[in-house]
């Protein structure tokens, strides 16, 4: 059932958990296209609504296909990468030892240094994908939408098949709605369903975080505090230029009308 026939090509997809790609692999599903596996890499950052939402796409592609969703996840994950990994080049130690920081640990990432998105995201896929391309001459099922277009690479192994098929982000999110795949409400709350702990986040989903996921805001609370007991005022240390998760705390309590804890 999952497997497709010997003189055929291998299909891999790519799975973000967000509406593009949830309603990429829907859709092939139901339009019976070959799939071979689902790659999806977990940063161990994502909201539960997110994670119950993928077993419930693993439910469905096992129902159909007889194939289970592959997790790819960093050895270490979020937290190690942030505050634990050992720094390697000589200057960088340097450098720290010369600001009072410790050799250990990214910080905060920022615009400029991504550095969660590449070591837990684009490098588990790109490593997988390469292999397989290698290995089985795979094609790459990508869920870019019509509407970004522009964000298609030209390579011959990759395939974007909302594009071909006209699909926009929007009509790609009613897709997931019409099949019951509603991510427990989290895209009419936030603007996008990524990872909760991102600093490139606009203040106002900020907000919503503190109000909808308290748990979740807590959290970021105790990194935040961590993170600028060790790594100071600079951009390792700071969840946002010149603002920290403590200073939102008070700002948000103080526009509710509430005080902080």
């Amino acid at each position: 059932m999952g497997t497709t026939k010997s003189n055929e090509t291998y299909s891999a997809v790519s799975l973000s958990g967000g509406k593009d790609s949830s309603c990429l692999l829907i859709l092939m599903i139901e339009k019976g296209l070959p799939i071979d596996c689902v790659l999806y890499a977990d940063t161990g950052m994502e909201f539960p609504e997110m994670e119950a939402h993928i077993a419930k796409l693993d439910d469905f592609l096992f129902r159909e296909r007889g194939l289970h969703i592959t997790t790819l996840r960093h050895p270490h994950g979020f937290e190690w990468l942030m505050f634990d990994v050992p720094q390697q080049q000589k200057r960088a130690i340097e450098r720290r030892i010369a600001m009072g920081q410790p050799p250990t640990g990214y910080g905060w990432p920022g615009m400029r240094v991504r550095w969660c998105t590449g070591q837990l995201k684009t490098h588990l896929i790109t490593k997988e994908v390469n292999r397989l391309k290698k290995e089985k001459n795979a094609l790459h099922h990508i869920g870019i939408a019509a509407d970004e277009a522009h964000r298609c690479k030209d390579d011959p192994h990759n395939r974007y098949p909302l594009v071909e098929w006209g699909i926009t982000e929007a009509q790609a999110l009613q897709i997931c709605y019409d099949r019951g795949y509603d991510w427990g409400g989290l895209y009419e709350i936030y603007r996008r369903a990524s990872c909760w702990c991102c600093p490139l986040q606009r203040i106002g989903e900020l907000k919503k975080l503190r109000h909808h996921h308290p748990e979740l805001w807590a959290r970021l609370l105790d990194m935040d505090n961590r993170a600028r007991a060790m790594f100071g005022p600079g951009p390792l240390g700071q969840f946002k230029q010149n603002c920290s998760v403590e200073r939102l705390e008070a700002r948000f309590a103080r526009e509710d009308g509430s005080t902080t804890a």
